[in-house]
């Protein structure tokens, strides 16, 4: 019997819920998940089992008493003077470990510096929003993933987002359009759970990521086109307060159909 496997576009959440850093809203909603996966289910209790392991009292040895009386007399014989040894040589043995000492804190200070600058390259080189729903959009064509709640009816599935998301997706019925509605799941991109409405066009898949609106130069209109780097097409509008992005294989032209034929139906 095959185990259950948690959704690889989950595991983000998984790590925030375990810490604390979720806001009620994505914490109801990612719980909401867990109540219906097993998968994700079993791996976060495998989570708070490995964190509570972790945090164990002893797990880390501490130093054996002794050591540090060793450390000390070290220290004071090297203090005292000694037979044959001139001043001039302890004074240098001093300096040495003076520097010695000097060289670790900057070595430590310069750790430091490298740090910082790691994690705003790091910061910089965060992909786009567009990246990561492009990213989504595969994933869940890869990994088995697609829906959450598998249905033709928007009925079922506008109200299926309720309490799971902090806003309310539109959802229309393009199918006699040649856009069959199929469900709808939660994914995340943004630092945020969104919407994913999805529809097909005969084998092609549609994902119609939907999130609050943000201040963005798109904000006029809208875009379509092929991603730069992959060979996908993303359209992306703006109404009634929220973000909407359509990305699918299908060629550009069909997919402003989609865009328009769903903007003609949707309310605003």
């Amino acid at each position: 019997m095959t185990p259950n496997l948690p959704c690889p576009d989950r595991e983000a959440m998984l790590q925030a819920l375990l810490d604390g850093e979720l806001d009620a809203a994505n914490t109801l909603a990612i719980e909401a998940h867990l109540a219906i996966c097993p998968g994700c289910a079993a791996h976060y209790r495998t989570l708070q089992a490995l964190r509570e392991r972790l945090g164990a009292p002893g797990l880390r040895p501490d130093a054996p008493p002794h050591l540090r009386g060793r450390i000390e007399a070290m220290i004071a014989a090297e203090s005292r003077p000694r037979p044959g040894v001139r001043d001039g040589a302890r004074d240098l043995v001093r300096r040495g470990w003076t520097g010695l000492a000097a060289g670790w804190a900057t070595a430590g200070a310069m750790a430091a510096v490298a740090a910082s600058l790691l994690v705003v390259q790091i910061q910089a080189a965060a992909p786009s929003l567009e990246d990561q729903l492009v990213a989504d959009h595969v994933r869940s064509t890869l990994a088995n993933h697609l829906i959450d709640v598998a249905t033709s009816d928007r009925h079922v599935v506008k109200p299926w987002f309720n309490g799971r998301i902090d806003f309310a997706p539109p959802v229309v019925d393009l199918a006699d359009q040649g856009f069959p509605l199929v469900g709808g799941r939660l994914d995340y991109a943004d630092n945020r759970l969104v919407a994913a409405v999805v529809y097909k066009r005969r084998a092609h898949t549609i994902n119609l990521f939907i999130l609050p609106a943000r201040a963005q130069p798109w904000r006029l209109g809208w875009r379509l086109g092929r991603t730069p780097r992959t060979s996908y097409s993303v359209a992306r509008w703006t109404r009634g307060g929220l973000d909407f992005w359509a990305v699918s294989d299908l060629e550009a032209g069909e997919l402003e159909q989609f865009h328009k034929d769903f903007a003609a139906r949707a309310p605003s």
